[in-house]
């Protein structure tokens, strides 16, 4: 906007400027057609200049001096000279104005087109910013809804998790003392232990395999010992599991006795 002020007055400074030079040709044109016009106008204006501003005075009666007969001036001749060499400073300002007009000019164009190229900068710059906040929103969202399916597929893999312990509790407990009394013994942790790594140990047998067999059972046992460590972190959650669970239902015992208890005094009294 400010710019926009600036290249308003300077038009306008230019055109009064323009305006001004043409009434001072219009009358230097006027003043050259009527050379006896001129000499009164500067006459008048040298007089008016020569009078005293703030202190009048009573001019004393003086004579002019006398020309002598032989000498004639020309007055032509002098007002000549004098509109030529007027002309010459005028045409000497006409040119300079000319001149600053010029430069005025080429600096106006430089600025209109600095102002045109930090309107596209600008316009870029906003550009780019918006697609970057379009870019950051997309993120987002695709990391809330990435997160939202983590979310929802650990709380269906904990609840089916959950349910299958149950009922391997359930079934395994019940199977377990099927067995107790039918073997009429029970076995020791140790000797489930034993007995669990004996039938989960493998022999390698490696010694007539050649290199290709050598891989691909190298390749069969690291799987094997991925299974492991996978079956090993399900049994530890599910012990962590079971064992909350487990505090969970004495809590809720032991606050079930004490409400019990406190209900049976109240009746009492």
């Amino acid at each position: 906007m400010v710019e926009t002020d600036f290249i308003a007055i300077t038009c306008r400074g230019r055109l009064a400027e323009f305006v001004f030079l043409c009434g001072l040709i219009i009358n230097v044109r006027f003043a050259l057609t009527h050379p006896y016009f001129l000499l009164d106008f500067l006459s008048l204006t040298e007089e008016e200049e020569a009078k005293p501003k703030f202190k009048p005075f009573i001019m004393p009666n003086l004579i002019p001096p006398k020309i002598p007969d032989g000498e004639r001036v020309d007055f032509d001749d002098i007002h000549r000279k004098r509109m030529e060499k007027d002309l010459m400073e005028l045409q000497t300002l006409i040119e300079v104005h000319f001149e600053s007009r010029k430069k005025e000019e080429e600096e106006l164009i430089q600025l209109k087109e600095r102002i045109e190229k930090r309107r596209s900068e600008r316009a870029e710059q906003q550009r780019i910013r918006s697609e970057r906040d379009k870019e950051r929103q997309k993120r987002l969202e695709d990391e809330r809804i990435r997160k939202e399916e983590e979310e929802a597929k650990k709380r269906a893999e904990d609840d089916a998790k959950k349910k299958k312990t149950l009922t391997s509790l359930h079934f395994g407990g019940y199977m377990q003392k099927l067995t107790d009394k039918r073997s009429g013994k029970r076995q020791t942790e140790r000797e489930k232990k034993k007995k669990i790594l004996n039938e989960r140990r493998k022999s390698l047998d490696i010694e007539n395999l050649s290199q290709e067999r050598l891989k691909e059972k190298a390749k069969e046992l690291w799987e094997w010992i991925q299974q492991l460590e996978a079956e090993k972190f399900d049994l530890q959650y599910q012990f962590t599991r079971q064992k909350y669970e487990i505090n969970v239902l004495r809590n809720r015992v032991s606050d079930h006795q004490k409400t019990s208890k406190r209900t049976k005094r109240g009746l009492r009294k």
